[in-house]
């Protein structure tokens, strides 16, 4: 992504010097694959990073007082990509003549509370409708490695789709998936959250085609990586590699295939009723 020269969002809330008790940062382990993922992806010396890092660490305490050099390189990047949504969000939401509450993105370290409750990291980036936050741990980029996606414009991806819950919170889309989810069963209140998270992955489809049609902003690249993470965070992904046997009755977003073609479908046509997953499962909301 060409990113650098982009505007950073004013609605960054940022967390990550407030730990829990017994949450100060460590070298090693989670921390060191961040160290090097950064480096890879933003072409940062890992070797200047660690020894940045080693210089400033800090006892065990609730306030950190520093964050780390690679931490500020990513977290200025989720600053530029923010500000992307926010001008594109804003521009289609004027143009049904409607204004666009813009979200604000909660950096964090380790865990967070927010009004929808107390998370760890290993819960992954989130969008609580209560406060209309989108919470992000930049460990997340360990997971995303893991999980086989690479590049920045992956990391753009999460955010994006975040983001799109909170398109569907302000179009009421999220309500009223919750109020059906509450007069149905187990598998089909799956099946509704997966209609709702694909259609979360379409809308970051169509920022990604917004976004590069009024700054140039991608190449082929990146969307071949906002391919990648779209189908490495697929349900029947996650359950293989958690040695799972495949079910897609329990799947709450989707498979694999399915989250890339909602992701494309957004890309590729750029409009937000393309992005209407329910109609095209059949379902009236």
């Amino acid at each position: 992504m060409r990113w650098q020269s982009g505007r950073r969002s004013e609605n960054i809330e940022d967390r990550r010097r407030v730990r829990t008790p017994g949450g100060a940062p460590a070298i090693g382990g989670c921390g060191l694959l961040l160290v090097i993922l950064v480096g890879l992806i933003f072409g940062v010396d890992p070797n200047q990073l660690l020894d940045a890092l080693n210089a400033g660490q800090a006892g065990t305490t609730v306030q950190q007082d520093q964050t780390s050099p690679e931490e500020e390189v990513v977290a200025d990047f989720v600053s530029v990509v923010l500000a992307e949504t926010e001008d594109t969000w804003g521009l289609l939401f004027a143009e049904a003549g409607e204004t666009y509450a813009q979200p604000k993105l909660v950096l964090f370290s380790d865990a967070v509370q927010s009004a929808c409750g107390f998370n760890t990291a290993a819960t992954g980036p989130f969008y609580c409708p209560l406060d209309q936050k989108v919470y992000f741990d930049l460990s997340f980029l360990n997971q995303l490695q893991r999980f086989g996606a690479q590049g920045d414009f992956s990391v753009a991806y999460v955010i994006a789709h975040e983001v799109g819950h909170h398109v569907q919170y302000l179009l009421g889309t999220q309500r009223e998936v919750q109020s059906l989810q509450q007069r149905v069963g187990q598998k089909e209140a799956n099946q509704l959250s997966v209609l709702l998270e694909l259609q979360a992955d379409c809308y970051a489809g169509v920022w990604a085609h917004h976004a590069d049609k009024r700054k140039d902003l991608l190449d082929s690249a990146d969307i071949e990586e906002g391919i990648s993470a779209a189908a490495s965070v697929g349900d029947d992904r996650m359950q293989q590699m958690a040695g799972r046997r495949i079910q897609p009755d329990a799947f709450t977003h989707g498979s694999s295939q399915q989250r890339v073609d909602w992701f494309l479908k957004g890309w590729k046509q750029g409009s937000v009723q393309a992005c209407d997953t329910f109609a095209a499962a059949g379902l009236r909301r």
